[in-house]
This record gives C-alpha cells, structure tokens and sequence, in this order.
C-alpha cells in the first residue's frame, strides 16, 4: 500500500508506543498535520499557543513518565523558539523528540531566503539534540524513524529531532510495515561489580547519591540502601527515588552535614553537581564510586572506579554480590541528622511555610513542577517527595520559564494524579498563553504563582554583590486572577500558607485549570543559597 512520508511517520509513533503529540500545525508540515487528524484515534495531538510551550509539554510528559515525548513544531522560527524546550530535555535526559519541517529539498543550502529559512536547521537541531537528521526521500523515513528512537533510548537518554523538506512529507512509496526500534544495551563489566563490592565492603561511612538516571531503578538502590545502611541524598533530577520519608533518605542539608565524615561517594546515575560543583568541600581520603549508563561520565569526572552500566542492572549486581556483607542498623544515628537539617531549612522563610502548605494540600502521590524560583529553589531542599519523577525539574539548564507550560505535559501524561505547577511571577509570564491551551483542552493543572514583582534572585545578586544597582531585575505584573479569569480559568489569590492550602485543596477537588497568586513583598525571602552552594567545612 502507497503511503505518504508523513503516513509512514505517524505509523513509526504508533509502532513505537506514542499516543500523544504536541505541537502547532504550518504550512511546511501540512502533510504531518493531516497525516495525524486522519489517526486521531491512535495519537492526541495537543495544539499549544507558541512552540516553546509544545516543547516542553512534550518534555513534561516525557520527564514524568520515562516514555517518549513528541511535539511539532514549523521550521526556522519555530524550531528557535522550542529551542529552550530542547535544551532542557538534553540537561534533563528526557526522551523527547521533534519533528520539523524544511523548505522545498532543492532548496536547502540554497540561501534563496525562502520562508522559515534558517542557514543550517540541521546543524542548529544536531546542537541542541543528542541526534538530528532529515529524511530526503519516503524511501528513508522507516529506517531514519527507527533510528531516531533507537537513539533517543538507547544509553543516556536525550532529546532528538527530524526533520523533512515540504515537498517530500506529501511523496508517496509502497510502506513497510514497521515495529517497535530496538534499543541498544550496555553490556555491564562483572569485574567491575566485584570491585565495587569489595570498595563498600571496605567502607565506613558511605553516601550514596542519585541522579536521573537512577529514575528507573528505584528498587535496586532502595535494596542498597538497606544492605549497607548508607544513607541516600538527591539534588533535583532524583528526588523521591528513595522516599523522602525513608529513615535512611537525606535531604541536601543533612547529607552535607554527613559528608564531613563520608570516606566513599557512591554516585548512581548522578553527575555528583552537589559533592564536585555546588560544595566547596571535600573530606580527606574521600574515594568516589560511580554507576552510570554514560561512558563520558567517567572522563568527565574521573572516580575511583567506575562502572558504566544501566543504573537498575548495575544495581542490582551489586547488592547481589554484597551477599554476605552485613551493616548495623544506622537510622537513630540519621536521624540527628535529619533533624537538623529540618530546623536549619525552616529559617528560610517565608518559602518554607509555603512550601510546607503545598505538601499538606499535594497527594502523596501527586507531581509537584518546580520553577526557577525563590520557592523553586527552596523546594530542592525543603518540599520532600516520595516516588521517582515525582518532583519534575529543568535540571542544570534552570531555564526561567519552563515550568507552567512543563507541569501541563505532565498533567496529560498522568491525568488521574495531581499535579502543581509552583511558579515566579517572572518565569510565569514566560508561558502564561497556555493558559488558553488548559482551558481549551481541560488540562486541570494547578498553577501557583508566587508574585514578588521581580525576577527575585538577579534582584538580590545587584543589591548585596552590586550596591543596590539594581537595573531590569523589578517588574511591573499584571492582576495575575484577573488575567486567569479573562482565559476562563479558576482563580483567586492567598496571602497565608493557611490560605494556600485551602485554595490548593480545593482546586484540587474542583479539577479544573487553576491559578492561585500568592502576593509575597518583594526582596523578603530568605535567602536558599547558604544551603544549596555552602561555604567550605572549617578545617
């Protein structure tokens, strides 16, 4: 049977498990379009109000679900403007994927000034992906398609992008049937197991931190955890892997009080930004011990002994080969620790208060989407969560404004959990025009923005570090309820954490699309940074 290119596309989503896409439809992907419509049975497709927010909704769905994010997006303008989107899936290991158009094949390269016409879109994608290529013929597009999710899945997962020129989406070939795209496995070194075995074995006081990629071994290291009684701490990217409540689990705060005494680092699926970028600090004799599916880890921060396997496998050798190794029972000795660290993070204020009234009103089970933020950042410390992909973040990018348009990718991949979007007023107004898209499509977020009337930390930085020059960092907003309302949204404001938790519960209960505003005096909060960058140990 003659299909299109673009037939064959939406054919290679199906065959690959994708059942929505986001995204806004143009002229050069007209073909795509309709090639979808006429499979809206199959696919969702999620028209947005500007390609960023396609992109990162793909990215919340993908970020809080582990399965591929797709959206689509025109050429040239419309792929600079999810570049952010793509730049947080690269930070954030996410499995997203773009599809593009071009302009007409004979064209390219041409430099003609044809619409959307950028010098080199492909080399622009293969920037910002971790793999770009165009399909030049239909005769292409089940082998390139296969490929593009073989390498958005495969190892590190990261974003990838396709792209076809406008003449070739409509061409037609006889189609192949397609299936699923293998995805490659590392195969794991059983010496390196046993090293590491023998390097815990040796320890006396191991941490063990986790990063993204330890999002799918959550058994595996709650098993560690327990054999060899470490206690676990995460950043961003791995909270809720061991939950938040466990008596072995460390927020950041108790486990740079423990890392005074730490003499082996086991880092699983984690960059170690904390122990090597963030702290200042290193205890003498510290030996670091790394599991991650990326050989590059292991050059760009070279450990003692590193083993480059899947986090889950890896994992689960290990604690197998630990068999015979036994450890006290370390949760009194923890605790101290814990505690602590719960009276030092409740100076900050008033996000904690907040933050602490978010978690009352918030399901066990339910997604909280941070935002580069003074709530945002205290959150990393101070909002617990207790399941992985839970706690959804733009990872190292921290890119003001991804965190509105995210927390509604997140919502359509989990329709039957809660999800809050905790937002600044600043990064909010990056991606408010979704809120049309949450009416239109009934996508039930809710969206707290906390409105300071500035972008909160450049404020802070020019006054303490630049005598108070302070130069575009004070905003003038709009009445963020009223704005809401004009969308027809749910809206209202609170000014207590009392207030907040009420408001929260509610609009949980209604599930609709809401807005909660949270008038906060401008330069109040404390600031998060002592706890999250802190000043070296004395020795």
């Amino acid at each position: 049977m003659n299909k299109t290119t673009a037939d064959m596309m939406v054919d290679a989503l199906v065959a690959n498990g994708v059942d929505t896409v986001f995204g806004i439809p143009g002229a050069h992907s007209y073909e795509l379009s309709d090639a979808l419509a006429r499979r809206g049975n199959d696919v969702r497709f999620i028209h947005t109000r500007h390609e960023q927010g396609a992109g990162y909704m793909a990215y919340g769905y993908a970020k809080s679900t582990g399965k591929p994010g797709v959206f689509t997006v025109v050429p040239g303008p419309g792929v600079l403007n999810a570049g952010a989107a793509l730049c947080t899936a690269y930070g954030g290991n996410a499995p997203v994927m773009c599809l593009t158009g071009n302009i007409m094949s004979h064209l390219i390269g041409q430099g003609r000034g044809q619409l959307h016409e950028l010098p080199d879109q492909l080399a622009t994608l293969r920037g910002l992906t971790k793999w770009s290529d165009r399909i030049d013929h239909p005769s292409q597009t089940a082998d390139t398609m296969a490929q593009a999710f073989t390498q958005m899945l495969s190892g590190r997962q990261r974003p990838v992008a396709v792209e076809v020129p406008w003449d070739v989406f409509g061409q037609k070939l006889p189609a192949p049937d397609q299936c699923a795209a293998p995805i490659r496995q590392v195969v794991m070194d059983p010496d390196a197991i046993a090293a590491a075995a023998r390097m815990i074995a040796q320890a006396e006081n191991p941490l063990i931190m986790v990063g993204g990629g330890a999002l799918d071994a959550a058994d595996q290291v709650l098993a560690l955890v327990d054999k060899i009684q470490a206690p676990v701490t995460a950043h961003r990217s791995g909270k809720g892997i061991v939950a938040e409540d466990h008596p072995l689990s460390m927020n950041l705060i108790a486990s740079y009080d423990y890392f005074q005494k730490c003499d082996l680092l086991i880092g699983i699926g984690s960059r170690l930004e904390l122990q090597f970028m963030r702290w200042q600090w290193r205890p003498e004799g510290l030996k670091v011990l790394r599991i991650d599916i990326d050989p590059t880890e292991m050059v760009r921060l070279k450990p003692d002994l590193g083993v480059v396997a899947d986090a889950a496998d890896a994992t689960a050798a290990l604690v197998a080969a630990l068999d015979g190794h036994s450890a006290p029972d370390r949760a009194a000795e923890f605790a101290d620790y814990t505690t602590r660290a719960h009276e030092a993070a409740q100076t900050v204020q008033p996000q904690m208060s907040y933050l602490d009234a978010i978690r009352r009103a918030l399901p066990r089970d339910g997604f909280f989407v941070e935002e580069v933020s003074q709530m945002g950042f205290t959150a990393r410390f101070g909002f617990p969560v207790y399941k992985p992909r839970q706690y959804v973040t733009c990872a190292y990018q921290d890119n003001l404004g991804f965190g509105y348009n995210t927390a509604l990718g997140v919502k359509i991949a989990n329709p039957d959990k809660a999800v809050v979007s905790v937002n600044g007023d600043g990064g909010f107004m990056f991606g408010m025009q979704e809120m049309a898209t949450a009416v239109q499509q009934g996508i039930a977020v809710v969206a707290v923005v906390f409105n300071n009337n500035a972008y909160g930390n450049v404020r802070r930085d020019q006054m303490n570090v630049f005598n108070g020059r302070v130069l575009g960092s004070e905003l003038h907003n709009p009445d963020f309820v009223a704005m809401a309302h004009s969308f027809g949204m749910r809206a209202e404001r609170a000014e207590t954490p009392q207030a907040l938790e009420t408001a929260i519960t509610e609009a949980l209960k209604a599930n609709v699309p809401a807005l909660i505003e949270v008038p906060v005096e401008t330069g109040s909060e404390t600031s998060p940074w002592s706890f999250l960058h802190p000043a070296p140990h004395a020795s």
